[in-house]
């Protein structure tokens, strides 16, 4: 990771980087005197707080002035002529957002001054999109649980965070991202779209998140839910991040969220079988934020000009639970079904033998004593008996074996950022932010392998922006983005154990995958009640992503017009590995140890589908010839040009322009 850090370091300045047109904003407004005569050649001069980098321009012969592309952050603005009294007020300005701040300027020395310390909620009335701000300190203190950001999408007006989260994604991809449901405006789950820092923070399969900054490390958060702006595209909703930079104060936090079962009360038992004395559950979230100035003492000062935030956060949950499985007994796995039932206190099943009677099935004669004779049991199937199940524990006819999993859910993340204020003319900025998430679900426990999921991503971002003020009417704002994200979702042997190599021996042309697919073959049974054999027959599906992106925007001030020029490039990649069936999926009906009547009827209570398993009569079985392996690249770019017009100080009329092309 370090050297991935030094790396970007290193390409940072030698490219660009402050936050994208997609996150920043602008302030913009009317000066006028007493008696609302328009004041020309104002100084206009905004200064951030945190960093005490300032921006000047001038008011037009209108008596109007804008400063576009402007960091999300608390600002002073003063205004400043020889013939009228100083004003200042002191603003706030949100992610996306236009912000209007007027001046009526008194007649008086540029000595005396007018400073508005709070005033009614600003209006903005220069942009016509949609959505809802949430600030750092409602991020910071309201309380969430597992300390997700996005469970705060829920404030924003017209949003559902509610919707069920089913689908592909919770199949192909699980975790935590497959369970993100926002949908806006009644539209579906997959149309959102993730920024952070203005660089696309998007999966391009399921349209999900990649990067999930700490709650400390972020500034704002807006949810736009319509009516965007040109340079806004993708989907219906937007979710836009801007991570927290650094002031000339240092400011950090460190914290330590703890749950463990010692504080919990045991959860009822359902089964037949008495819970152990404890069942452990730990839970461990901690980590730090530190932002500042990157001054070294007695050699550098960076006041006013080098700000660093650095993020670190670990997560672990480990949680047992109980669970219970329904097996044949000894006696069954060894081929003896006498007394065999179907349900508890059911009429005793009997199981006829396949070799006997004729090629339709009529004619056949049971086994002697409802018992299949230990050289007539199939060696595959003794195998898998031996390998992959257990005969059951208790005399009770359902939840009769109970087992232990310890699931653990265990990711951390890490973010440093790094502002450099060079000049007025030049504003720098670049992230890093990478992660490692490992999810485990332990299944069935047995000799060969144990069943269940795991999944694993990982991923590493960086961003790079630079802000150009050309002069105080022409602004280039340029963002790079890159973005590698990778994600599993496999079985517990996945790259460990290649469980079909135990058992394939006596299966047709069933042969061990990539290690990305193994896992064991399901064998399942009906009618009986017996809990199946293996994994789940879904997947595995691997994915590796790589998005580069390039964000241009010019913004030229002209009289009454406010007008943007823009390109975006946008190049993804994602390699999809994957498939249904990739282990082998075998299902045992009582074809063929049931009485047949007639072709094709078969007599009720005869036959088991376990008893045909012990035979090796399959009723069918599907496996993937090979697996799928699929590389797919994704070039998308546009143009946009963008204008407002300042038709009155309260009226703006917007019109734009968007050529979009997605090619292959």
């Amino acid at each position: 990771m370090l050297r991935r850090i030094w790396l970007f370091l290193s390409l940072s300045l030698l490219s660009a980087s402050a936050v994208l047109a997609q996150t920043s904003g602008q302030i913009s407004g009317h000066v006028a005197d007493t008696t609302g005569s328009v004041i020309p050649k104002v100084a206009i001069t905004l200064t951030n707080v945190a960093t005490g980098v300032a921006r000047s321009t001038f008011t037009t012969s209108d008596g109007d002035y804008e400063f576009p592309d402007v960091q999300p952050g608390n600002y002073n603005l003063q205004a400043t002529h020889p013939d009228f009294k100083t004003d200042t007020a002191q603003l706030e300005l949100q992610v996306q957002q236009s912000l209007r701040q007027d001046f009526t300027l008194q007649v008086g020395q540029v000595t005396q001054s007018v400073t508005v310390e709070a005033s009614a909620a600003l209006l903005q009335a220069d942009n016509s999109s949609l959505g809802t701000v949430v600030p750092t300190q409602t991020l910071s203190q309201m309380p969430l649980n597992s300390r997700n950001y996005l469970s705060l999408v829920a404030v924003s007006a017209n949003t559902n965070t509610l919707s069920t989260y089913t689908g592909q994604a919770n199949a192909r991809q699980g975790g935590q991202r497959a369970q993100e449901a926002i949908s806006v405006g009644g539209q579906r789950i997959m149309y959102d779209h993730f920024t952070i820092d203005g660089i696309n923070n998007t999966d391009v399969d399921f349209n999900t998140f990649v990067v999930q900054p700490t709650v400390d490390a972020i500034q704002e958060m807006k949810v736009q839910t319509g009516v965007y702006p040109a340079q806004y595209g993708y989907n219906a909703t937007q979710v836009n991040v801007v991570t927290k930079s650094g002031g000339n104060a240092y400011h950090g936090t460190a914290f330590y969220f703890l749950r463990n079962n010692y504080a919990d009360a045991r959860g009822y038992n359902y089964s037949t079988i008495a819970f152990p004395p404890k069942l452990p559950f730990r839970y461990n979230d901690y980590g730090f934020m530190l932002n500042g100035p990157l001054s070294i003492p007695k050699l550098f000062n960076a006041k006013n000009k080098l700000f660093f935030m650095v993020n670190k956060e670990w997560f672990s949950q480990s949680q047992q639970a109980q669970n219970n499985a329904t097996l044949p007994t000894a006696a069954v796995e060894a081929g003896n079904f006498n007394g065999f039932t179907l349900k508890s206190g059911g009429a005793p099943v009997t199981i006829y033998d396949p070799a006997t009677g004729n090629a339709n099935g009529t004619g056949r004669t049971p086994f002697p004593g409802n018992v299949i004779p230990a050289n007539r049991i199939d060696p595959t199937s003794a195998l898998v008996l031996k390998e992959f199940y257990h005969p059951a524990a208790t005399s009770a006819f359902t939840n009769n074996y109970q087992y232990s999993s310890p699931n653990t859910d265990d990711h951390d993340q890490f973010t440093v950022r790094g502002d450099y204020d060079q000049s007025q003319k030049l504003q720098w900025a670049f992230r890093f932010s990478d992660g490692v998430e490992t999810v485990s679900n332990p299944g069935f426990p047995a000799l060969g392998a144990t069943a269940g999921t795991s999944i694993v991503t990982n991923f590493y971002q960086y961003m790079a922006s630079n802000t150009w003020t050309i002069s105080p009417t022409l602004v280039n704002f340029l963002t790079l983005g890159y973005t590698d994200f990778y994600n599993s979702i496999g079985t517990l042997s996945q790259n460990k154990v290649d469980a079909v190599a135990l058992v394939n021996a006596g299966i047709p042309n069933l042969e061990p995958g990539l290690p990305a697919t193994w896992g064991i073959p399901s064998f399942s049974f009906t009618p009986d009640p017996f809990t199946a054999v293996g994994d789940s027959t879904d997947g595995p599906y691997v994915t590796s992503n790589l998005d580069k992106s390039l964000n241009d925007n010019f913004t030229w001030v002209k009289g009454k017009h406010s007008m943007d020029f823009g390109f975006q490039f946008d190049s993804m990649t994602f390699n999809e590995l994957g498939n249904q069936q990739s282990r082998g999926n075998f299902v045992f009906q009582r074809n063929a140890t049931a009485e047949v009547s007639t072709p094709g009827t078969l007599v009720a209570n005869t036959g088991s589908g376990f008893a045909d398993f012990l035979l090796g009569q399959p009723y069918s079985s599907t496996y993937a010839v090979s697996i799928a392996h699929a590389n797919y690249v994704l070039n998308a770019e546009a143009f946009y040009f963008d204008d407002n017009y300042k038709l009155l100080p309260n009226v703006t009329i917007s019109s734009l322009i968007c050529k979009p092309t997605t090619r292959p």
